[in-house]
């Protein structure tokens, strides 16, 4: 495919649908503009209370894709796709300078003074009450954003594989991410794929989904 084809994009449904995890990659850019959209498109992703606990970094030098490649066990799909999204999770987020999310938020229109100083207060006390699980919950916001990626590179004609097989001490080293706290979530190299994948299918709804209590079937 020519990086620069102008795509239809697809429909959500439709990128959920047709999505598969790549493991081969073609070589080709990707155009710098269409980066550029895929990054907005990430970055609109849900926080929780709009706090945006998470780093993204964009991987695309070539000794830094090598490197980063033998820190996830020597998986191909770093070096052979243009781009790998490394999306680091901050569990100290809410406890740091949020002002430039409040000016945002009240420029937008979409909080006014009095939700700004709710917050304020609020922030501090749900992040001192996760206690130990601030890591966990800042890895899920950059889960929903590594999600947010891997739909709308599919609607724009690219391709995409969560990898969770890496060491996180190394690939942090590669990041140049010092900060002891922070926690690599998720890999995501990104590119035009180089291999048809099928879809493996999924159990019928009545053995994954319940209505209520676990065990009581969802029949659909």
């Amino acid at each position: 495919m020519n990086p620069t084809t102008q795509i239809q994009p697809l429909d959500v449904p439709k990128a959920i649908i047709q999505r598969r995890s790549i493991k081969a990659f073609k070589t080709d850019p990707i155009a710098p503009e269409l980066l550029k959209q895929l990054v907005e498109l990430t970055i609109a992703a849900p926080s929780s209370f709009n706090i945006q606990d998470w780093q993204i970094v964009l991987v695309e030098d070539e000794a830094q894709k090598a490197a980063l490649a033998a820190a996830a066990w020597n998986q191909k799909q770093i070096i052979q796709a243009p781009v790998t999204f490394v999306f680091a999770a901050d569990p100290n987020a809410g406890e740091r300078d949020l002002t430039p999310v409040y000016e945002e938020a009240i420029a937008t229109g979409a909080w006014n003074e009095g939700t700004v100083n709710y917050f304020k207060s609020a922030i501090p006390q749900f992040q001192a009450g996760l206690g130990d699980k601030r890591r966990e919950y800042a890895i899920k916001d950059a889960i929903i954003a590594a999600t947010h990626l891997v739909l709308a590179a599919e609607s724009l004609g690219l391709s995409t594989c969560f990898m969770n097989g890496w060491v996180e001490s190394q690939v942090k080293e590669i990041i140049g991410a010092d900060d002891p706290d922070l926690a690599i979530a998720v890999l995501v190299p990104v590119g035009y794929a180089a291999e048809p994948r099928l879809n493996p299918g999924r159990l019928p709804l009545s053995h994954k989904v319940s209505v209520g209590k676990i065990g009581n079937s969802y029949q659909g």
